[in-house]
């Protein structure tokens, strides 16, 4: 998508990042990827086998090129996330391909990033109690389905109820919102859920997925909130985690805006938030 070559121009000119400060992963291991996806699966989509139901569910035609992105972009989030415990915070500008359950690929996701990154803190003891926050507008089902099984690391949805996927999954809280709902809505759900959250949770490491496509103007999104209102969500869950000390990696998700100027400038406002506080 065009806003991945865009959103690292908008971060430069404003000045909220230097060169310096990106970084450019290799693809990741495969036995990492192992660790959360079925193995046949993962090989399938590696060696561009994919019977043509699955890639049609994922939503692209099967590629080298794809499979390299998807192996790339999944080794960001993970280095991102074991430099946040130096830095705070670290962004992958792609990421949150949060549908991808464990053997199947969905919804424009193929490997779950998130995910390989939050079995990795776990299995290597970076991290005993993961929180994933997933505020994009679709329920993080392929993040559900992984880890409904495992109490470490405890997923979080706040979706659209209606919205794809149609089938959803059960992540550890569900909160699913009306189509139309807006910022005052979504913000007072947000701010009864989170502080209960993390005093539940107590996790010691937090993926958050900040999907933009919650905006009122966006193509797939059925919600009625506003630029301000997605970045005071942003600020939300960036204060809580600052706050309290928790480390936190953050994946860009969703976004559709008919005016790409709308979806870099809501994601650039993420960007300004983790600046002005780290």
């Amino acid at each position: 998508m065009e806003k991945y070559s865009l959103l690292p121009q908008a971060l430069l000119r404003e000045g909220i990042v230097q060169e310096e400060d990106f970084f450019a992963p290799e693809p990741v291991a495969l036995e990492h990827v192992y660790a959360v996806h079925e193995t046949a699966y993962t090989d399938r989509f590696v060696q561009g086998q994919l019977s043509r139901q699955e890639a049609r569910r994922i939503g692209f035609e099967q590629s080298p090129l794809l499979v390299e992105r998807e192996l790339r972009l999944a080794q960001g989030t993970l280095t991102g996330a074991v430099k946040a415990f130096q830095t705070g915070i670290a962004f992958n500008i792609a990421g949150g391909t949060h549908h991808v359950g464990y053997d199947f690929g969905e919804g424009f996701c193929m490997l779950n990033d998130q995910a390989i990154a939050a079995r990795y803190l776990i299995d290597k003891g970076l991290a005993g109690q993961v929180l994933i926050i997933d505020l994009d507008v679709h329920q993080g089902n392929g993040t559900a389905q992984i880890f409904r099984n495992e109490p470490r690391i405890f997923t979080c949805s706040i979706h659209g109820q209606h919205n794809f996927p149609f089938r959803k999954e059960q992540s550890d809280l569900d909160i699913g919102l009306e189509d139309g709902t807006t910022d005052d809505m979504y913000l007072a759900q947000l701010a009864q859920t989170l502080p209960d959250l993390l005093a539940r949770v107590r996790p010691d490491f937090i993926f958050y997925q900040a999907g933009v496509d919650i905006l009122k103007y966006d193509k797939m999104g059925r919600m009625a909130c506003t630029l301000q209102g997605c970045r005071e969500r942003d600020r939300m869950v960036l204060e809580a985690a600052h706050s309290k000390g928790i480390p936190l990696q953050c994946s860009m998700g969703g976004g559709y805006s008919p005016d790409i100027r709308t979806i870099i400038e809501a994601h650039t406002n993420t960007y300004r938030l983790a600046q002005s506080l780290y």
